[in-house]
């Protein structure tokens, strides 16, 4: 089925969103919660933008529900991002934010527009230079992701997830200094 909707066919990709909505909605809402109030999307809006972008995308690739997954993750982070850039146009530079990477601490805290779009231009620069930790933050940051789930999407271990994990927030930590 998953093929089937890659190829663009409406009806499976109807299908693989209807099977995997609890899926989606819970990457909407671990997405949502660290900047609740960044955008007007509530949980099931963000589900069905992120549904309207399967519709439009040519072939993508995803032969599995963990590549479905940190696809769905890496729309949702578009639109979140572009939706908090189009209510900021007129704000730019300036005030810069201290930027925590550790999910475990920063899982409570909402995060701010400024910080999304400060990670994501940081996340965009490691993207250049190594585009598997860019799509592990990308994954657990952004996505929620669990570290066994990014491992069967990337066909690594769980322990080289983690690695990859650490090695990221360290770069992205300097990146966003300097910023």
């Amino acid at each position: 089925m998953l093929q089937a909707a890659d190829a663009g066919e409406p009806a499976a990709i109807d299908q693989v969103v209807a099977l995997l909505y609890d899926d989606l909605h819970r990457l909407a809402h671990s997405r949502l919660r660290r900047s609740p109030d960044s955008t007007l999307l509530d949980t099931t809006s963000l589900v069905h933008e992120a549904y309207l972008q399967f519709q439009r995308k040519q072939s993508v690739g995803f032969a599995s529900r963990h590549q479905f997954l940190a696809y769905a993750a890496k729309v949702m982070r578009g639109i979140v991002v572009d939706a908090i850039r189009a209510r900021h146009a007129d704000r730019r530079g300036g005030d810069a934010v201290m930027v925590t990477l550790n999910t475990a601490v920063g899982d409570g805290m909402p995060m701010g527009d400024d910080e999304t779009l400060q990670v994501h231009e940081a996340l965009e620069e490691l993207a250049s230079t190594d585009p598997r930790l860019a799509r592990v933050v990308e994954m657990r940051y952004f996505g929620g992701l669990a570290e066994v789930e990014i491992a069967g999407y990337l066909g690594v271990t769980e322990r080289t997830v983690q690695r990859d994990w650490q090695k990221a927030r360290l770069l992205l930590s300097s990146m966003l200094r300097q910023a």
